[in-house]
């Protein structure tokens, strides 16, 4: 049986930019194959072109197909198709600058990764430098630059590339968070025990007709807390959550490390419990399935209303055993304040700890300013930074020292 023709685009050079922008989308992480070039020639043919907006949602319907998706799209498709001079803009991303003679600037979120995608194959020559009176050599003293990983440890989540996202994954794969036993109200033999065991000091005499031999001692049980995380997955906090959840399943998947379990929740509209899914020992595959159950990828946020359907729904049956709580998130939240804080302090008051993550600590100035982190702030017992590895493995720290609040106490005081 023969196949049918296909209804492609009779200007060739359009076919071959869909092409090399596939091959483009593709370098940057997403799933463009030849099929779905065929598919995107198809849709431009039936669509047409003649609006830009057109034409970047057309390719966008073919091309992406998850939420995570949508930000490495929009960025490769500026620079591919709107930005006539994009290859320059993509060189300024990818070489380096002199402090002083430009202006630096920040990646935006995706960027990096969209130029690497564009420049993938292409050498990229450094331009000579020359002085007023002839070249000149500059020489860069590199005795006292860190190393890749420690540079991966200190660079934002948000201005990583594709390259550097795998590599901090890794690293986030060995990274452990150990915790403490807890003390227990159970009581065990124990030859040493520095409680008396009365009980079986008595039964021992009654036993040998009331003569006293030993005297039995005791001490308490130990157990392992829960570990209970909340993860902020909201539009502005999509490139943390993900690297989080990294590490979540990581802690959840290493033997050794105390936890009696870990429970996952994820809120941006509405709660999902994506607990389950982290027991899958295939991270992207748990991660895949967690992205599947949770809707609200990368929509708006309303803590409170989470919080609320947390602490009715989940509080008593995973909060039970002095659970320490991870809260993800950077607090920008339109709810009632009033509401949101009487849930954060519900939260708090149920958990042994209550941890708080915000990526927006990365900033120098950061101050206390949005309705939502002040009514939170008072209401938990660390507040930490969450954009980097290094603020990851602090959280060892945090968890290991009761009297650790972080930076709480110096933004309390701008309150």
């Amino acid at each position: 049986m023969a196949l049918p023709p296909l209804d492609l685009p009779d200007n060739p050079r359009l076919t071959a930019n869909l092409v090399h922008f596939a091959r483009a989308l593709r370098a940057a992480g997403l799933k463009a194959g030849p099929g779905k070039v065929i598919e995107a020639a198809r849709a431009v043919a039936a669509a047409g072109f003649t609006e830009k907006v057109d034409f970047y949602w057309t390719l966008h319907a073919v091309f992406v197909s998850r939420p995570e998706e949508r930000r490495v799209f929009a960025q490769v498709f500026r620079l591919f198709w709107r930005d006539p001079r994009y290859m320059e803009h993509m060189m300024a991303l990818m070489l380096p600058s002199v402090r002083g003679a430009q202006e630096e600037r920040a990646a935006r979120p995706g960027e990096k990764r969209a130029a690497e995608a564009l420049l993938d194959g292409l050498e990229q020559n450094l331009p000579e430098i020359a002085g007023e009176e002839g070249g000149t050599e500059i020489e860069v003293d590199a005795t006292l630059t860190m190393s890749s990983e420690e540079r991966l440890r200190s660079l934002d989540f948000e201005q990583m590339s594709n390259a550097e996202m795998a590599e901090a994954r890794r690293m986030l794969s060995r990274l452990e968070l150990p915790v403490k036993p807890l003390a227990s109200r159970r009581t065990r033999p124990a030859r040493l025990g520095r409680m008396p065991d009365w009980r079986s000091t008595m039964r021992d005499a009654a036993r040998r007709g009331g003569e006293l031999r030993d005297f039995a001692t005791k001490a308490r049980r130990t157990r392992w807390p829960n570990l209970v995380v909340l993860c902020d997955i909201s539009g502005s906090m999509s490139a943390y959550s993900r690297i989080v959840l990294h590490f979540l399943h990581a802690v959840a998947n290493r033997k050794g490390q105390g936890w009696a379990k870990v429970h996952g929740f994820t809120f941006g509209t509405r709660l999902t419990n994506i607990t389950r899914h982290l027991a899958t020992r295939d991270v992207d595959a748990a991660l895949a399935a967690a992205g599947a159950e949770a809707q609200d990828w990368e929509g708006g946020t309303r803590i409170g209303d989470c919080l609320h359907a947390f602490n009715r729904d989940w509080s008593r049956r995973v909060l039970g055993q002095g659970a320490v709580v991870l809260l993800i998130t950077d607090g920008l939240d339109r709810d009632n304040p009033e509401r949101l804080a009487r849930e954060i302090e519900r939260l708090q008051l149920s958990s042994r700890r209550l941890i708080w993550l915000n990526p927006l600590l990365r900033w120098e100035g950061f101050a206390p300013k949005a309705a939502g982190i002040r009514a939170m702030l008072p209401h938990v017992d660390a507040f930490r930074a969450g954009h980097n590895i290094a603020s990851l493995e602090a959280l060892a720290e945090a968890i290991s020292r009761p009297d650790d609040a972080g930076e709480k106490a110096r933004l309390m005081a701008l309150l």
